[in-house]
């Protein structure tokens, strides 16, 4: 019994801790696109405010998903997007060191997308 508390406690830690941090890289996101400001990278090729929109999207209406466990799994799968564009495309010819914040977000919510988001939220079973 015991142990299934500490499971379900460890599950509840991975969805938020992370998703909080990752908050904090999309508010400022959030802040330049309601400013007007969309002055920001085109990794993907789509356009600078669509890729604005999309960041917003991976790295904080996803993670307040995530934090709350509401479609934990297809919350997880655009922020671990987002940061296996971070990682791969954005920093990609960059050293390790540059991009492993992005590799170890991206890890979280693939392990979020695979395990699921555990009893201590909206989507439990």
């Amino acid at each position: 019994m015991q142990k299934k508390l500490f499971n379900e406690i460890g599950l509840a830690l991975l969805r938020i801790v992370p998703s909080v941090m990752m908050i904090t890289h999309g508010i400022l996101k959030f802040q330049k696109l309601i400013a007007g400001n969309i002055k920001f990278q085109d990794p993907i090729g789509i356009g600078e405010a669509p890729s604005l929109f999309l960041a917003v999207i991976g790295e904080l209406v996803c993670p307040i998903l995530i934090i709350l466990g509401f479609k934990t799994r297809w919350a997880a799968l655009p922020a671990a997007i987002t940061m296996g564009v971070a990682a791969f495309i954005t920093h990609g010819s960059d050293p390790i060191a540059t991009k492993e914040l992005a590799l170890l977000y991206l890890t979280f919510f693939v392990v979020i997308m695979f395990v699921g988001p555990g009893k201590y939220s909206f989507d439990r079973k």
